[in-house]
């Protein structure tokens, strides 16, 4: 539990495809790599930003069980095994386990949603099978994870703690209580690190700038910080994963191939995107290469 509180930079790493639309495990290990060699404690695998929703089971365990396997003696590996339906989550996270992740990622069930009596009964199934990140995203699930909801939770031995994206007052709420969270907010982890006392961020900007986001996690530098803001609001100009994919396709990291229901962003939008990417070194960027490809260049597969 000590090990998994004290990773401060966990990056949400991307799921990336074969040509033929298929799990590209040569090239994942390639960004995995490139994670360990800029400092980062730990990785999210099949998260929001690896499109676990567009795996299968299969897939979403397979590489769970590949990165425990291959990285599990330098990274904290992360399995997000949550699911809106209690069962589906018991079964995921007992095999995400049995394969050799350190943590499981829960999120709360979304869609059919629940009252906060079935949050809490969800919660406590999923936790006593094994150590566990609690993921609190209004906006993905439409219901918040309120300190009523939490703080009971916190009490469980496999409570690690909440990535919380309902701000950093919420953060400074839990952590002066001593419940340990992780900023789900790219452009607000810096403040919730250094001046709201997060235990720091799982990140999704760390996919394409690792190193200067373990600079931005380690150092109070309000410099670097204004440096990358106008990078992580164009990462969200539309609904994650979709920039992250498109910029790791511009540097060359992965193959230029969507699953849908996921497009590339717009060429007026790689535009805006080329024109920040410009502004950093090649040796900052993930990838080898900067380009602003055209629309033709991305495939899709379903």
């Amino acid at each position: 539990m000590k090990q998994l509180k004290s990773a401060s930079l966990i990056t949400a790493v991307k799921t990336p495809y074969t040509l033929q639309g298929e799990v590209d495990l040569a090239c994942y290990d390639d960004l995995v790599n490139q994670q360990i060699a800029a400092g980062v404690d730990g990785i999210i695998v099949g998260g929001t930003t690896g499109e676990g929703h567009l795996l299968s089971w299969e897939e979403h365990l397979m590489l769970i069980a590949h990165s425990a396997h291959k990285f599990g003696d330098n990274l904290v590996i992360v399995g997000n095994t949550g699911s809106n339906n209690t069962r589906e989550a018991i079964k995921a996270t007992e095999n995400g386990f049995a394969t050799g992740m350190d943590a499981a990622l829960q999120i709360n069930p979304y869609y059919g949603r629940t009252s906060a009596a079935g949050l809490s009964q969800h919660f406590e199934k999923v936790l006593n099978i094994g150590p566990a990140f609690i993921y609190n995203v209004p906006g993905r699930t439409g219901q918040d994870l309120t300190p009523e909801i939490i703080e009971p939770l916190a009490q469980h031995e496999n409570f690690i703690g909440v990535k919380e994206c309902a701000g950093n007052e919420r953060i400074a709420h839990y952590e002066k209580q001593g419940i340990a969270c992780w900023s789900g907010n790219d452009d607000e982890s810096f403040a919730g690190k250094h001046e709201f006392g997060s235990h720091g961020v799982i990140s999704v900007t760390s996919n394409i700038v690792p190193a200067l986001m373990r600079r931005l996690m380690d150092s109070n530098d309000p410099q670097l910080d204004q440096r990358l803001q106008a990078l992580m609001q164009w990462l969200f100009c539309e609904p994650n994963p979709i920039a992250i994919n498109t910029a790791l396709m511009m540097t060359g990291a992965v193959n230029p191939v969507f699953r849908l229901p996921y497009q590339a962003l717009t060429l007026r939008q790689r535009q805006q995107g080329m024109e920040l990417l410009s502004q950093f070194e090649q040796s900052e960027l993930v990838g080898d290469k900067l380009s602003l490809m055209q629309d033709s260049d991305f495939s899709y597969c379903a």
